[in-house]
């Protein structure tokens, strides 16, 4: 009697479309979906970090085109316009997460 043994390769093909195979497809919930879409969006960073960058970028930027008064002028648009745009990264973030998830794999 004699056992032939399959290549590794072959062996691993076939297990890996037993288990996805046997896997039945589940829908995931809202409110998993939810979770997953909030925890995607924190961890994107956080809006006082887009401020902060912003200003800091702006006071720069004004600093360059002119005096001190530029830059201190250049941190406060920045910081306005760094803010809104995190809050607005974060929001698509959490929309294309939550989307996905719904979506099913």
């Amino acid at each position: 009697m004699r056992i032939q043994v399959l290549p590794t390769s072959v062996a691993l093909a076939l297990t890996a479309l037993m288990i996805t195979v046997s896997a039945p497809a589940r829908a995931s919930s809202p409110a998993d979906c939810e979770a997953v879409a909030r925890r995607a969006a924190a961890d994107g960073g956080s809006i006082a970090g887009g401020v902060a960058r912003g200003a800091a970028r702006g006071a720069v930027l004004g600093a360059i085109v002119g005096k001190k008064r530029h830059a201190r002028r250049g941190a406060k648009v920045g910081a306005i316009a760094g803010g809104v745009r995190r809050a607005a990264d974060r929001d698509r973030i959490y929309r294309e997460t939550y989307d996905r998830c719904m979506a099913g794999p």
